[in-house]
């Protein structure tokens, strides 16, 4: 029988990329993330892997785009406002196609905001939040398991598709501990790293850059991108449905949310009402055809968000007015409990 581990969430990040051959990280200080970097200095000795405390977290992100260049496995952290400094290094690593893990444990905003956890960089995240048209892969893991299998998961998806991968957790699941099983890693058969700069004595000499000033040049590399991302949209979706098939009203939550709520539909459920849950997985891609085909039925939706409303807007796009979509949020690194979804939802079923 597999042994489980007992490690705080963000302790479970680092292991699991250290599992997954990540062997080179950069990262600044920032609460609530800082146990990433913390094992990270000195696990990455172990492992003859290279940690660098970078002087800012405009220079970390840089770092990663260098030594992902240099065809290695790279990985940086960082928390809400930190994550905002990375942006246009994070553009650029999506325009020169390099793959990389970004990992940001949010905490409550706008500014330095609190060390709360939330869930206010949503839209950061799957929107694009540096600059031109580029996307993310997004995943939310709403468990200490998850966190393990996604994030070694992260890995590979950033090389498969040579797009940076983020793992947007929180405050609550990046501090919290419980028991998982460290699940084994099994590298897949993908292609070798042809495209990355290991010095060229004995071949052609290899470009990576995200410039292209000819003439449609960089319209053609914006297709190629866009032909990438349907591709993800079409295999990569990943979500979990709990007892929506009769269900009347479907709560939609990601991350630490869904957890809550879940506690919350398990009691209402006990009292004969009709809830269900329904967690995307993938933040990006949205499991938008999912959620339209139980719409089809005419049910209420409310959407759970730990702030003023940013998932909700993809969840209306997806459902498209078939059902009504309700919302509640509590922003600024406020924490709801399973009694407070389950008041909420007993006023509006």
């Amino acid at each position: 029988m597999r042994e489980k581990l007992f490690l705080k969430g963000n302790e479970v990040i680092a292991e699991a990329a250290i599992n997954a051959c990540c062997r080179f990280y950069a990262g600044y200080p920032i609460t609530p993330q800082n146990e990433i970097p913390e094992y990270m200095s000195h696990r990455m000795e172990e492992v003859r892997g290279v940690f660098i405390q970078a002087e800012s977290e405009l220079a970390a992100i840089n770092m990663v785009y260098g030594a992902s260049a240099a065809g290695a496995r790279a990985m940086t952290s960082s928390s809400s406002p930190g994550i905002s400094l990375k942006q246009e290094a994070i553009s650029y690593l999506a325009g020169a196609e390099l793959p990389a893990v970004i990992v940001n444990i949010q905490r409550g905003g706008p500014g330095l905001g609190n060390i709360s956890g939330s869930q206010a960089d949503y839209l950061q995240a799957v929107k694009g939040g540096g600059h031109g048209d580029y996307k993310l892969l997004v995943y939310a893991p709403y468990n200490l398991q998850e966190m393990w299998d996604l994030t070694m998961l992260a890995f590979d998806k950033a090389d498969e598709y040579r797009n940076p991968v983020m793992i947007l957790g929180d405050g609550v699941i990046g501090q919290m501990m419980e028991p998982f099983f460290p699940t084994p890693y099994v590298k897949p058969d993908l292609p070798e790293k042809d495209w990355s700069l290991t010095g060229c004595k004995g071949r052609e000499p290899r470009v990576i850059k995200s410039l292209y000033m000819g003439e449609g040049e960089l319209e053609r590399r914006n297709q190629i991108f866009q032909e990438k991302y349907l591709t993800m949209k079409e295999i990569e979706v990943r979500y979990e449905s709990v007892d929506v098939d009769d269900s009347e009203i479907i709560i939609v939550a990601f991350g630490i949310a869904a957890r809550i709520a879940l506690s919350s539909v398990r009691r209402l459920r006990r009292e004969g009402l009709k809830v269900g849950l329904f967690r995307p997985i993938t933040l990006f891609p949205f499991p938008e055809k999912k959620l339209s085909v139980l719409a089809e039925e005419n049910r209420r939706f409310i959407t759970i968000e730990m702030n003023a409303g940013q998932m909700v807007e993809d969840v209306r796009l997806a459902i498209n007015g078939k059902s009504e979509v309700m919302f509640y949020g509590r922003p600024g690194g406020a924490i709801f409990t399973p009694e407070e979804i389950y008041e909420k939802i007993k006023t509006v079923y």
